[in-house]
Formats: structure tokens, sequence, C-alpha cells
């Protein structure tokens, strides 16, 4: 693998980035100007708004649109990761009225933030370099769980009509296509069914429509089952390294090799629970075991076939990035550690771009 001296930073590296939840905490709260949040300044504990992600070079990414569980007890943060040997269950089903109500409410914040000219959505990597080139977050409209679709399908012409590009077919609970994983560690990936014949129509449905198919949150028997039926590269836009992390949420040796030979592409996800070898949420975790992950990714996968997908917005991050602004810490993180700028600008922005090409158009 190629390595060469650092150089110094001219400056920013742009990051197109394979996973945030902004549009669920745009969503989720009661401010009435969503966009006027967006864009002036959102609260200091969030991860993503215009300010900081000019600031960070954050250049856009997928924005998804995760409906959010409905239960009786207090939810589970977004995206956190357990404690070792915790064997929390796994999150109870959602309805599809309940789930067509959020994703269609996080739909129109997208489109609204479009209109005010806050961001792009893009549906080809050359809408995505048109949008960079101006300036402008280039958004992908993602799907993350798909219980707002209909097991006739129906619902995915409509929302693929309307710009939807990239889909996770479950989030970590059971719908009608599939099964997730829950949030365990030490555990593998090898919890319940793979995908129900739904789900199988659902891949080739995605192929046919070029609708990128996320594996993150998805159990290793339907993993099995997407790797078998669809034409497409392998992409898990935001998991780690089980070899160094044992979640469920992350990615074995075999399935970083069946991403590898089907020239697909992980997304680092920064949470921290995914990251520490020790399973825990601590956020004073450093830069170095994001690394570790990143060369660990490398090995398996080569240059082409790495890049960010941070979970902004929908889990904890380290304090040694914080929040989008942050990103040029984990930049020069790489750079010291002695990444090339060709290998860095591969991981920040252009192996997405280069995916989506070849998998959306």
């Amino acid at each position: 693998m190629k390595r060469v001296a650092p150089m110094s930073q001219a400056s920013l590296v742009p990051v197109f980035d394979g996973h945030n939840d902004t549009l669920l905490k745009l969503y989720m709260t009661q401010q009435a100007d969503k966009e006027k949040l967006f864009m002036e300044g959102a609260p200091a504990n969030w991860h993503i708004d215009l300010p900081r992600a000019k600031k960070g070079g954050f250049a856009g990414g997928m924005f998804a649109l995760f409906p959010p569980p409905v239960e009786e007890r207090p939810a589970k943060p977004v995206g956190a990761s357990t404690m070792p040997g915790n064997d929390e269950p796994m999150a109870s089903r959602l309805s599809i009225d309940e789930a067509r109500t959020s994703t269609l409410g996080m739909a129109s914040i997208l489109f609204r933030l479009e209109r005010a000219g806050a961001l792009t959505v893009c549906r080809s990597a050359a809408d995505i370099r048109a949008a960079m080139a101006r300036g402008s977050l280039a958004a992908v409209f993602h799907i993350e769980g798909a219980e707002a679709i209909d097991t006739d399908l129906a619902a995915l012409d409509v929302l693929h009509a309307a710009g939807l590009r990239s889909l996770g077919i479950v989030w970590s609970r059971p719908n009608a296509f599939g099964h997730g994983v829950p949030f365990r560690f030490p555990a593998s990936p090898d919890i319940g069914d793979g995908l129900t014949d739904a789900g199988k129509a659902l891949v080739k449905a995605c192929n046919r429509l070029k609708i990128q198919i996320d594996l993150s949150h998805l159990n290793e028997k339907g993993f099995r089952d997407v790797a078998a039926l669809s034409d497409a590269p392998l992409v898990a836009t935001h998991s780690n390294v089980h070899s160094i992390s044992a979640s469920a949420r992350n990615l074995t040796d075999w399935q970083l090799g069946a991403i590898r030979d089907s020239k697909g592409m992980v997304g680092l996800n920064f949470a921290t629970g995914f990251l520490d070898p020790r399973g825990t949420s601590n956020r004073k975790i450093g830069l170095d075991i994001m690394v570790r992950h990143v060369d660990a990714l490398l090995e398996a996968l080569g240059e082409d076939g790495v890049g960010f997908g941070s979970d902004f917005d929908g889990a904890g991050i380290s304090d040694e990035i914080g929040d989008v602004a942050g990103l040029p810490r984990l930049i020069d993180a790489l750079r010291k550690h002695g990444y090339g700028e060709e290998l860095i600008e591969k991981i920040a922005w252009k192996n997405w771009i280069g995916m989506l090409e070849r998998g959306i158009g």
C-alpha cells in the first residue's frame, strides 16, 4: 500500500461522508423554523449544521431518513453501543404507518433545506461533483430501515422518483424485509434469519432502479443473501472492523472479503462504541483507534474501498473530533500517520463519489 511523507495542508480537504442522522435531529426538534436552525447554527450538542460544515470542510454525504423507535420505555440513543457483555434485546418492530409519517416528515425537511439554499439533493455522481464545485452541500437521499416501504414495493417507485438513491434494508430491528443486529458486545453478527422473500425482491428492485443497498445494521444471514442476489458492489456505509471491536454491528473478516471481492466499500463509523476494543462508549478515546480501523480497512479492502461513514447526529463521537468542524483533526491524524495526500483524498471523498458513480450513475 503506497504511503508517502505528509504534506502541509494548503486548504481544507473536502469530506463526503457515508452517513449522518441530522434530518432525524431536525425532525425531532420542536423548533418550527428548521431551515433557519440548520443554516444559522444548531445546538452545541448537535454534530452538523451549515456553519460547522463549512468550517470542517464537510462537502456532503448520505443524509439518512431513519424512522425512530416508538416504544413505551425510554429509547436508547440512536446509534449508541452497549457496554461489554450487555445482551441488549432487539428493538421492536415499527408499523408502516408510523414509519411513513416520520420518513415523509424527514424527506420534507430535506427538500425544504434544498429550497432554502442550504444543500443540493443529488441523484447522480455528476450532481455531487457539480454541487461540490459550486460550494453547495451535496446530499444523497438515503433511508435507514425500509419500514415505510410496502412489500408490493409501490412506495419504492415513488421514493426513487423523489430522489432516493441509497437504502439500508434494516436498522437494528426486524422488519418485513429482514433482520438487523442489536447493539451487543461482544457478539457475532450471526443473529437471526436472513432476508424474507419480500427482502429478496427488494434487493432485485434496488438493483433495477440503481438504488445503492447499505449493509450496515444487516445481520450475517441477510448479508449473505444480498451478496448472493445483488449485481451491485457491496456497501456498508457506516461500519467498522469486528476483529478490532467485537460489536455485532461491525464487519467480520469474511464480510470484508465479500465486500472486497465485489469491489465494494465501507465507511468508517465514528461511534465510539464501534471503535473501542473494549466496546465502551467512552468519548475520551483518541484518534489513534480510528486510524487503526482505517489501517485494517485498507488492508482488507484496498485503497479504493475505504471512506468515512461518521454517524454524526446519531451516535456518541470522540471528543477529539466533537462535531463536523473537527474533521480536519482526523485528516491531520491520517497525515501524521504517514498517509499521502492522494490516499487521504480518496478516503475523504473520492472513493464515495466513484462508488456512487458505479452504483447509481
